[in-house]
């Protein structure tokens, strides 16, 4: 059903969103020729059997051919598509790994010193805009220190149906500073939420119980309590590496990465309608995929789930 709504919307672009005859046909093509033209697209049909025609084809992976680049939108896709989930991973790596101890350690230790300035430093990587991140990096690490290079994917290596810059070291020089850019908002938000999640878990009776027992603080904070801080956290975390997707355009319009973000970007600067439905569409489809990872984890993570069972 939300692949179907999805659909949907994506066609209603094909509809009202641009005229696909005058961006396939120049000026100088005669009524006569864009007629054809409009007859062979399937244009005079009904909506409804191009609705239909369109998730048919969808289903298949068919988009059509790129108004502006003349080429077969699901072949753009996968050249793109690579770089794209590289950085969204390599980020949601980082966030994770960075942002749940820090989350952790500013709960348990919320007085500290240390853990009000992770707080302060989150407060400000939630705050500033993503692309203003990715301006000072360059500047810093791109212009002054000349330690990375400031735009491009660098040297990959062709895997026939793949491509990846994890096996170059010009390939990781250039992911360091996107990959960096779109972490810092995931991994504040992240820190944010685990910590309030903690402080709450930690103030109910259970734990309490727990303690009374005289169980090991340690085995209190990280068996129970993290574990139970978890279960609410994993449904954002879930959506976020989605939106890490789904919203990689800023930075790659920053870096000028070659992923789906900017082909998205240019797409709608030219009104390429092909593309922007493909991406709608691809995107509907991983946070559908996420969503039913999320469930799954639900079941490992919880015994209530089970024991319901």
């Amino acid at each position: 059903m939300v692949m179907l709504t999805v659909a949907l919307i994506a066609f209603a672009l094909f509809q009202y969103v641009g005229d696909p005859i005058s961006n396939l046909a120049g000026q100088e093509t005669s009524l006569a020729d864009r007629e054809k033209l409009k007859q062979d697209l399937g244009l005079n049909d009904s909506i409804l059997v191009q609705f239909t025609r369109f998730v048919k084809n969808a289903v298949q992976g068919e988009f059509g051919n790129s108004y502006r680049l003349r080429k077969p939108v699901k072949e753009l896709i996968a050249e793109r598509f690579p770089a794209t989930l590289e950085l969204s991973l390599l980020s949601a790596f980082l966030a994770l790994i960075v942002g749940v101890p820090m989350g952790v350690f500013t709960a348990l230790r919320r007085d500290s010193w240390l853990a009000r300035g992770f707080m302060t430093l989150s407060l400000i990587g939630i705050s500033l805009p993503t692309f203003l991140i990715g301006i000072f990096l360059i500047l810093f690490f791109g212009v002054i220190l000349q330690w990375l290079p400031t735009f491009g994917r660098g040297e990959v290596v062709d895997l026939g149906w793949w491509t990846t810059g994890f096996l170059t070291a010009s390939g990781w020089q250039s992911l360091i500073m996107p990959a960096i850019t779109l972490a810092i908002f995931q991994m504040t938000l992240i820190v944010r939420l685990i910590r309030a999640e903690m402080l709450e878990v930690l103030r109910t009776d259970y734990i309490k119980f727990a303690r009374a027992r005289g169980l090991k603080e340690r085995s209190i904070s990280f068996s129970h309590a993290l574990k139970n801080t978890m279960v609410p956290v994993i449904t954002i975390i879930g959506l976020q590496i989605g939106s890490l997707i789904a919203f990689a355009i800023i930075t790659e319009s920053v870096f000028q990465w070659p992923g789906m973000g900017l082909l998205f970007i240019q797409a709608i600067e030219e009104v390429d309608i092909p593309i922007m439905a493909a991406y709608l569409m691809l995107i509907g489809f991983v946070f559908v995929v996420i969503n039913l990872v999320v469930d799954i984890l639900y079941y490992t993570i919880d015994p209530r789930l089970r024991s319901d069972r």
